[in-house]
């Protein structure tokens, strides 16, 4: 999070940057204006060991295991309106997705769903990316002066009903809430992705698909010095309870 914060500040000053990760150890992350300490059992996520984050963009819970994390970092004129942005943005995703064999297609335009409706893939907002009717790609931005930080996550498998049994008033989990059920992304392919597959899709897919240019870049030493001076926020407990 601190090394997305660092591409944010960049942003600011004019570059763009498209960034795509895994996470070790998996993690909880929790949007940044999201309820946590209100909404999900302390006690038995630090019983369970599992390490826990709050993102800088905003959304809903996510659970960090089996998938692929994207940042795009930008000035936000690159690509319009926040609307504009997220169908940017999705197309390409889509795109690269359907590329490798998966029926990608965005939502139907429809109200973004309240940080009080559940999991972040409990339920698609308009735009986001579906497959086979199901939310398989969840995203949430942050706005700073020129810039725009988006964030998401492609899953690989749908293991997101961790986040549902995390809630503090989860006594009988919903076997049919949506974020429950086998899914995975070698369902629809017949083989398995790997996250380096689509990661190097994504990659080769940027530069035509987006405005600005867009090369890879040769050294990250600068963009991580500049992140280590936020390290302690994000490690911080004050923080990633704070609401």
């Amino acid at each position: 999070m601190a090394v997305d914060l660092a591409l944010l500040d960049r942003a600011e000053l004019g570059e763009g940057w498209f960034r795509l990760y895994t996470w070790n150890p998996y993690c909880l992350s929790f949007g940044r204006h999201e309820p946590a300490a209100r909404r999900y059992d302390l006690d038995r996520i630090q019983g369970l060991g599992l390490s826990t984050v709050r993102r800088p963009t905003g959304g809903r819970a996510v659970w960090h295991a089996h998938e692929l994390t994207y940042a795009v970092a930008a000035p936000h004129r690159w690509f319009g309106s926040l609307r504009e942005a997220y169908q940017s943005i999705h197309t390409l995703l889509a795109g690269a997705l359907r590329s490798l064999g998966v029926p990608a297609a965005l939502a139907p335009r429809g109200r973004t769903a309240a940080l009080d409706s559940g999991p972040c893939f409990a339920q698609p907002a308009g735009g986001e990316v579906l497959v086979s009717q199901r939310k398989i790609i969840g995203s949430a931005q942050l706005r700073r002066g020129p810039a725009l930080l988006q964030h998401g996550s492609v899953l690989l498998e749908n293991d997101q009903s961790l986040v549902e049994d995390l809630l503090r008033d989860c006594r009988h989990p919903q076997s049919h809430s949506p974020t429950r059920g086998s899914f995975t992304l070698a369902d629809n392919t017949g083989r398995p992705l790997l996250p380096q597959e689509i990661a190097a899709t994504l990659s080769d897919q940027v530069p035509e698909g987006w405005p600005g240019d867009w090369d890879r870049a040769p050294d990250p030493s600068p963009i991580l010095r500049a992140a280590a001076s936020r390290f302690e926020l994000f490690q911080s407990s004050a923080w990633t309870w704070s609401r």
